[in-house]
């Protein structure tokens, strides 16, 4: 058990072991895969790692730093923050291509996009993901590219730059409030979005 733990790629596979095993004593038609959910469960899955990293840059790792001796703080900004960075682009990239997959398998992506009744919740919700995917993509990574040092740049750039990807950043963390919302409203409660003319 310890050799599958101590490794993320085992641990990962062993989780996709299991839910193969979950799925073929449990469920009754495995045969027939259903594209739109399938898709829909990578979305979420993509989703919770995008928008978790999100938050851990907002909630832990930007409020930590200033109480991290100068001598440790090369730790964070040479390994685990460039680390992160990359998983936190990639997956707002899937996020949002599992997502759009989603909307067109269902049949619903022109409506959403166009934000017409029933789909105006989940069409508001994929516009504000888009812009956070943006600011991901287009903002913060080459902000924080500066910032790290990945990219050498002069001192003043260097602070500018971290100071513009914490602060889109803090916008992003904003903007997944109403996102997530919308994104669980479409399925629960789609009647507040539909009398909005």
């Amino acid at each position: 058990m310890a050799s599958i733990f101590t490794s993320l790629g085992r641990t990962v596979f062993a989780g996709f072991v299991l839910l193969f095993i979950i799925i073929l004593a449990f469920g009754n038609n495995f045969a027939s895969a259903e594209w739109p959910f399938i898709f829909r469960w990578l979305h979420v899955m993509c989703g919770v790692m995008w928008i978790g990293l999100l938050w851990y840059f907002n909630f832990v790792q930007i409020p930590s730093m200033p109480k991290i001796p100068d001598e440790q703080k090369p730790a964070i900004s040479k390994v685990i923050a460039p680390a992160a960075l990359f998983w936190f682009r990639y997956a707002a990239l899937f996020t949002v291509l599992t997502g759009l997959i989603v909307a067109a398998l269902s049949g619903y992506l022109h409506q959403a996009f166009t934000l017409q009744a029933p789909f105006r919740a989940i069409g508001l919700g994929m516009w504000i993901a888009l812009i956070m995917a943006f600011n991901v993509w287009f903002i913060i990574w080459p902000n924080q590219k500066r910032a790290l040092g990945i990219v050498t740049v002069e001192a003043d750039v260097k602070a500018k730059s971290a100071r513009v990807a914490m602060l889109t950043s803090r916008l992003n963390t904003l903007l997944s409030v109403p996102m997530l919302f919308l994104m669980s409203a479409q399925s629960h409660n789609t009647s507040w979005f539909v009398i909005v003319s």
